[in-house]
């Protein structure tokens, strides 16, 4: 897969590579680009179900909602 060098940004994006909408279209799509460059929905959902369902516990939830009463 060629890269445009112009999709490529170095100060936000160090360790990923970043394409541009025409690149991805160029691929075929959004799914097609997925299975050219190594992704696909399996492996993210499988990422996603291996992380727990709520970012915070009970406890942590009643903190963070106390502090953002607090701060109004």
């Amino acid at each position: 897969m060629k890269v445009d060098k112009t999709s490529v940004n170095s100060e936000l994006f160090k360790t990923h590579q970043t394409y541009s909408i025409a690149e991805v279209l160029a691929a075929g799509g959004a799914t097609a680009f997925g299975i050219k460059s190594g992704k696909n929905n399996e492996t993210i959902i499988a990422a996603l179900q291996k992380t727990p369902a709520e970012p915070f516990t009970e406890e942590e939830w009643i903190e963070l909602l106390r502090e953002l009463d607090a701060t109004k």
